[in-house]
């Protein structure tokens, strides 16, 4: 592409992102005019204009500053289109299915050294929309791209086909299917292992130093975010899988459901739930604490914000659950409810991420998106938990070979203590 033709596509998909922006175009360029036979002109009246011109019957008229402007674009990426037309042209193997657009746009984001800061293909952010309304065909677990290079299984989701063929938090998924994978791969490996219901998948994990292979069958996950039930002695139990969209509500519903007025306490359960919109996290932690920091967040400026608690919605007995699959939004509550003493944390060390990240679409470029991290959050202790975790008041793990529960077990007879 030579240079000219280079800044008439520069120009081009300036002015189409400025048609399509929410911004009035008047503030970006006084006058904006089309004319039969003509790609586009841009004038302003105020300065001199310069015409970029291949024939007579094709050009594009655009004021000096404008011109300075793309040409000064045309410099800085110039390097970038050339190494990739001599890719294209030199390279061994054929190149054309490969968009190499969105691969420098992910190389943006793999500059920040972030593994939570990602961007993503127009199926790729479908696919986390998906993941976020709660229903897809897959195997049910919540994975994140570790800081050790490897895609790290964050917590398997209780029922789900991952969890009953063995998925534990901090497997390493090395392999889909025999392809290998690192953690700058993460959507293309989840893209593999997802797939059609009641086909099978093969995941090669390293666990401990070890070597696995597991097999899972796909099947339609339908995440039911809140579930809860009504133990014996007049305990209620509610569990959290993740902290989708409406889950303060959905919380609120079972709550009076279990009829608040003959509970004698609550067990708030969030082992293996990954996390979810901080927002939830934020309007349910509401309900639990009484007028109490409910977290702090802060940027690189150092900037602090505090959300606070209202007057709590219960009055039971508390008791929160985790376990190492519990993370991010989970980990807001649990440190919510432990530094406010507003409850007692059982079961095992949580997961340790303490960024908050941002989503966002890219509406004019074919409904792609970004997550970005822009806050590091801490509990209103001042106490950071990023790559650390939040430790339970009463450590005790599930036994896998027994048929009870010993963390709801324990939990029980903890509330029956506090409430005698």
């Amino acid at each position: 592409m030579n240079k000219k033709s280079m800044i008439k596509f520069i120009a081009t998909v300036l002015i189409t992102a400025l048609l399509t922006a929410t911004v009035s175009i008047v503030y970006v360029f006084p006058k904006l005019e089309t004319d039969s036979g003509v790609d586009g002109l841009v004038e302003n009246e105020n300065e001199d204009e310069i015409e970029v011109t291949e024939t007579e019957d094709d050009y594009l008229k655009i004021s000096e500053k404008d011109y300075n402007y793309l040409m000064g674009l045309y410099e800085k990426y110039e390097e970038l289109e050339v190494l990739q037309e001599f890719i294209r042209e030199n390279y061994y193997l054929d190149v054309s299915e490969i968009d190499f657009m969105s691969e420098m746009a992910k190389g943006l984001f793999r500059a920040l050294d972030d593994p939570y800061s990602q961007y993503f293909t127009p199926e790729e952010y479908k696919m986390m929309l998906e993941d976020a309304n709660g229903t897809y065909e897959g195997i049910g677990v919540v994975v994140a791209p570790g800081e050790d290079g490897f895609i790290t299984v964050v917590s398997p989701i209780s029922t789900s086909p991952g969890f009953e063929a063995g998925l534990k938090p901090g497997d390493k998924i090395i392999r889909v299917d025999g392809i290998e994978y690192f953690s700058d791969e993460l959507e293309k490996a989840v893209m593999n292992i997802r797939g059609p219901k009641n086909t099978t998948v093969t995941l090669t994990i390293q666990r401990d130093g070890e070597i696995i292979e597991i097999p899972v069958v796909r099947r339609e996950i339908i995440m039911d975010s809140v579930q809860s039930d009504l133990l014996e002695g007049n305990i209620g139990y509610i569990q959290i899988a993740s902290f989708d969209e409406n889950v303060s509500e959905e919380f609120i519903k079972h709550y009076n459901d279990l009829d608040p007025e003959l509970l004698e306490g609550l067990i708030i359960d969030l082992r293996f739930n990954g996390g979810g919109y901080l927002h939830q996290c934020i309007a349910l932690t509401d309900f639990l604490i009484d007028e109490g920091v409910i977290v702090k967040t802060k940027d690189r400026e150092g900037n602090e914000d505090i959300e606070y608690a209202g007057p709590k919605l219960i009055d039971e007995f508390l008791v929160v659950l985790t376990n190492e699959g519990s993370a991010s939004a989970s980990e807001i509550l649990t440190g919510a409810v432990k530094d406010n003493d507003e409850g007692v944390i059982i079961g095992s060390t949580t997961f340790g991420k303490g960024l908050v990240q941002t989503m966002r679409p890219l509406m004019q470029f074919d409904q792609a998106g970004f997550k970005l991290t822009i806050q590091q959050y801490f509990t209103p202790n001042d106490n950071y938990i990023h790559r650390v975790g939040i430790e339970p008041d009463i450590f005790i793990e599930d036994d896998p070979e027994t048929e009870a529960d010993e963390v709801i077990e324990k939990a029980i007879e903890v509330i029956n203590e506090n409430i005698k």
